[in-house]
């Protein structure tokens, strides 16, 4: 599968890129009143900023397929993951402004959105669940980690400015506090702002494979986008996206590189 891609390391951390795709099937295109719409809210990059960590012995997976199509952390049997607040579906209709995706009675229906599913989610965590129990068979402690990046300024999902880095444990239910308390003093070495379970808990990813009791932590990372690159206004695909800017990413791959030797070290027994 072309549109799947996994590296297999051999340290007890597996981190995921559910929302870096940007492929769309011409078939679904067709149905789309903008391309460039349909890919606004791409998380941007940041297979690119975690690149160092394969180095640490990290296995990677990643779906090249746009979250347009599908979106591979969201709960499959259509449960909302922020009951009361606007979030979006596994086969999401607008971006996080509010604009539709997709022509007017072109939106996927029920038969529309299996096949997608069949087609994509499944195989993606098929190969996610694969890896986590490879590496669980030969660890007693296996970090599942989700990647992520947004926009830091959407004031339709959230008020102000989000912070810059964004942890998430579902409330502490998706992994030991030890691990979360080693993540944060990392953040908190850095000059990043930071927040443990605030607007972002962890999505689908994180809730359906954290289970610490049987060895498998796993924790959310959702950055601000303006930590590795210039966030203009967001108004045409001009101006967005913005380019991966190396020098602006360097100081928060340092504090992203201490985020997970600090997983790592948990994972290993020495913290």
């Amino acid at each position: 599968m072309t549109w799947l891609m996994v590296h297999q390391g051999d340290a007890p951390l597996v981190i995921a890129f559910p929302h870096t795709g940007t492929t769309i099937p011409l078939e679904i295109e067709q149905t789309l009143r903008s391309p460039w719409l349909a890919l606004k809210d791409t998380d941007w990059w940041v297979d690119a900023l975690y690149a160092f960590a394969r180095d640490l012995g990290a296995t990677t997976i990643r779906t090249g397929m746009s979250r347009t199509v599908i979106d591979v952390n969201r709960d499959p049997a259509g449960v909302s993951l922020y009951p009361g607040q606007i979030t979006t579906s596994l086969c999401p209709t607008e971006t996080f402004d509010g604009e539709p995706f997709y022509r007017p009675g072109q939106e996927p229906d029920a038969t529309e959105t299996a096949r997608r599913r069949t087609a994509w989610f499944d195989p993606y965590h098929g190969a996610l669940a694969g890896e986590i129990a490879r590496l669980r068979s030969r660890h007693a402690r296996v970090i599942v980690y989700d990647a992520h990046a947004i926009r830091g300024h959407v004031p339709r999902l959230f008020p102000g400015d989000l912070p810059d880095l964004n942890v998430g444990t579902n409330g502490g239910t998706t992994c030991a506090p030890a691990l979360a308390e080693a993540v944060m003093a990392a953040c908190q070495r850095s000059p990043c702002t930071h927040v443990l379970d605030g607007r972002f808990k962890g999505g689908w990813t994180t809730r359906h494979y954290g289970d610490p009791g049987a060895g498998i932590h796993a924790i959310q990372m959702e950055l601000a986008m303006r930590t590795y690159l210039a966030e203009p206004p967001v108004t045409a695909w001009g101006n967005w996206p913005a380019d991966y800017d190396p020098a602006r990413a360097a100081p928060l791959q340092s504090t992203l590189r201490e985020v997970l030797e600090a997983a790592l070290a948990f994972a290993k027994g020495h913290s």
